[in-house]
């Protein structure tokens, strides 16, 4: 079965995981649709789809676009880093 039919943001609206902006009102709305990730049993499954497929809009997994973001570059960096003590 497909994790998303597992998904407790299937019963809410879309646009509670889209927010417009970066302050005020859209804080408030990112901290809403984390707080429907936190109820979630697919959050992982729903993180690593955001991150294979490349959704840089919204709230995915638990984590907004700028947390999202973050973690990709520490996953690059320590892909690097790994790298460059091979072929030293």
């Amino acid at each position: 079965m497909d994790w998303r039919h597992k998904a407790v943001c299937r019963d809410e609206d879309p646009e509670l995981f889209f927010p417009v902006g970066n302050s005020g009102p859209a804080l408030a709305q990112v901290a809403k649709a984390k707080m429907v990730c936190n109820r979630c049993p697919v959050t992982s499954e729903c993180l690593a789809w955001a991150l294979e497929t490349g959704q840089d809009a919204g709230v995915w997994g638990g984590m907004s676009e700028d947390e999202r973001r973050a973690l990709k570059r520490r996953k690059k960096g320590r892909r690097g880093a790994a790298k460059a003590r091979t072929t030293v």
